[in-house]
């Protein structure tokens, strides 16, 4: 598409005069803070380095658009098409992109602070590195579809306190991810990545796991009440004081992973690894451990009342 250069002004008394369709227009560093652009087309337009701060761009067409370097804290994106458009390092600090379409986005690095992507479409989005503290997804999609979409890309991404429930993050990859005291209740982790997540303090109850790889991860008091985390990869992983009671750890590899004073009260052991495990002061009442590894754990001071041992007799 053939690019054109146009001024704030021209821009302006255009769209003043009825015109909706600037395709390919050239707004490098274009200052718009504040303005009301509603319902018009930027495909392919270049926004790099542009200030659009509290602009409206409700159902704005962005698409292959360059928002790289922008500043676009506290802009409303209601519905924006922002497919394949580059948004990377862009701060989108407080900005509201409910039911944007960011399919294909690249929003590595980006600022999203306390943004609101309820409903967004962020299916083949990379987000690896952006800052999505206090963010609100529920409803956001996400999810992995064989052949169509590839899981979403959260490598080493700031979700501190982040809003996920009800999330599908199946296969996602949040290698390295600050998830700490985010909200994950009743969402689908699937097969995702979390090596060296960090989700100290963050609720996972009801969440599925299985086949989830947290090897390494710092879940210190995390609330994973009746989550499901079959045949995951747990080994070394820090669940001091974690709240795993009901929880579901069928056949999953909890090597040399850290127990202590964690509340195991009821939950499916069946099979597990939990060799060299720190179990020291765990509550592992009512627990099913049958037939699980237990060589080498340290149970000092672990509660063991009625649980089912590997060999399956009931503790006393």
């Amino acid at each position: 598409m053939t690019s054109f250069s146009m001024d704030i002004h021209e821009l302006l008394e255009r769209h003043q005069a009825g015109e909706t369709e600037f395709k390919g227009a050239n707004l490098r560093g274009v200052i718009l803070d504040g303005a009301e652009l509603l319902g018009v087309t930027f495909s392919s337009a270049d926004f790099h380095s542009a200030s659009l701060i509290l602009a409206y761009f409700n159902r704005v067409k962005l698409d292959n658009a360059n928002l790289a370097n922008a500043r676009l804290s506290g802009i409303t994106l209601y519905r924006a098409d922002l497919r394949q458009a580059n948004l990377t390092d862009a701060d989108l600090h407080g900005a509201i992109l409910q039911g944007a379409d960011c399919r294909h986005a690249n929003l590595a690095l980006a600022n999203l602070l306390d943004a609101n992507l309820m409903d967004a479409d962020l299916r083949n989005t990379n987000l690896s590195g952006a800052c999505l503290r206090g963010a609100c997804l529920r409803g956001a999609n996400l999810r992995y579809e064989k052949r169509a979409y590839e899981p979403v890309n959260l490598r080493g991404a700031d979700l501190r306190k982040a809003d996920l429930r009800d999330v599908n993050l199946s296969y996602a990859d949040l290698t390295k991810a600050d998830l700490e005291g985010a909200t994950l209740k009743g969402s689908n982790l699937r097969g995702a990545i979390l090596t060296q997540a960090r989700l100290h303090r963050a609720s996972l109850d009801n969440a599925v796991l299985t086949q989830v790889n947290l090897t390494g991860a710092d879940l210190r008091e995390a609330n994973l009440n009746g989550a499901l985390i079959a045949s995951a990869k747990l080994g070394g992983s820090n669940f001091h004081k974690a709240d795993l009671r009901f929880a579901k750890l069928v056949r999953s590899d909890l090597n040399r992973a850290n127990l202590s004073e964690a509340n195991l009260g009821q939950a499916d052991l069946l099979e597990t690894n939990l060799a060299k495990a720190d179990l020291s002061s765990a509550n592992l009442n009512e627990a099913n451990l049958f037939q699980a590894d237990l060589s080498l754990a340290n149970l000092r001071g672990a509660n063991l009342a009625r649980a089912t041992m590997p060999d399956g007799e009931l503790h006393d």
